[in-house]
């Protein structure tokens, strides 16, 4: 597995995939992509089907009604895929973690390998996140 990891790690796909967000996290996910900060320079790229994604990065509140989506995506992914939760709500579900709605084990629903914190997440701590995996995947 480790010289997948290392391939890997040269050039990473990833997916956003919103649980329930309010969109400031998808959109300082979007900010990465402007030509400011340009992630596509570390190899990393946004793709559009979970299928080609290695990395998803997942924002938003994990709830009732979204979790078995979010489970039946992560299933479609191919694996080893990492998850990254981006903000403050797949961490600890911020304002809504006690929510009637809300999910109490997020484990249970997908497995998150990696959580950056913020509210939201300002783009140079999503870059170092995303360097800290490749780091984890370099090893």
């Amino acid at each position: 597995m480790s010289w997948y990891n290392k391939r890997l790690a040269k050039s990473i796909w990833v997916y956003h995939m919103s649980a329930s967000p309010c969109n400031n996290c998808d959109i300082e996910i979007l900010d990465l992509l402007t030509p400011k900060y340009d992630i596509e320079r570390f190899g990393i790229k946004l793709v559009g089907s979970v299928r080609h994604a290695d990395v998803i990065l997942l924002s938003g509140v994990l709830n009732q009604k979204v979790a078995p989506q979010v489970e039946k995506i992560y299933e479609q992914a191919a694996k080893p895929c990492f998850v990254v939760g981006v903000g403050t709500c797949p961490a600890s579900g911020c304002c809504f973690k006690d929510s009637y709605n809300t999910v109490e084990k997020r484990e249970d629903v997908i497995p998150i390998n990696l959580y950056i914190p913020g509210c939201p997440p300002k783009p140079e701590a999503m870059i170092e996140g995303v360097v800290k995996l490749v780091g984890v995947l370099n090893a």
